[in-house]
């Protein structure tokens, strides 16, 4: 059983609803997610906000945090999650953000990816920074896997 099929079942059978806003990853973990049998039973949609401005925009992300650091930050990731959950109405969001590369963007090197999950646990929302090693499809893959496990140990604890 793979990582979406057990995240699915989970957000099921606790009464759950999940959304997603990506960057790097362009809908694959919302993709992910829906290739789940069943998972309608769950997840409320995904929003992919390639461009910083459409991160503030739909997301509610801060402009004036995306302009003093950039979208490749913890802190833009939680928002993101965050504003997942408000703007398509689920319990659980999750978030993407960082440079897949090839090379470097935003003044971080290829490979630097914030992750978060923002849901109805104890703390309410936490990140995570990988640095992924590999080309650009190799970073998009671990990044949505990352995403996936975070939710997991979250829904888990």
């Amino acid at each position: 059983m793979s990582t979406a099929d057990r995240l699915v079942a989970a957000l099921v059978e606790r009464g759950l609803t999940v959304a997603t806003a990506e960057s790097l990853t362009g809908g694959l973990v919302c993709a992910a997610l829906t290739s789940v049998a069943g998972s309608s039973r769950t997840v409320r949609g995904g929003v992919v906000t390639y461009a910083t401005d459409l991160k503030a925009d739909l997301l509610g992300v801060d402009p004036e945090r995306l302009a003093a650091v950039g979208p490749v930050d913890a802190e833009v990731a939680l928002q993101m999650a965050r504003g997942a959950a408000r703007l398509l109405g689920a319990d659980v969001g999750l978030s993407t953000t960082g440079v897949a590369g090839p090379g470097p963007a935003d003044g971080m090197p290829a490979g630097t990816v914030f992750v978060a999950a923002h849901g109805p646990w104890p703390g309410g929302i936490q990140s995570r920074r990988l640095d992924l090693p590999g080309d650009r499809a190799d970073v998009r893959e671990a990044s949505v896997a990352a995403v996936l496990d975070l939710l997991e140990e979250l829904l888990h604890a």
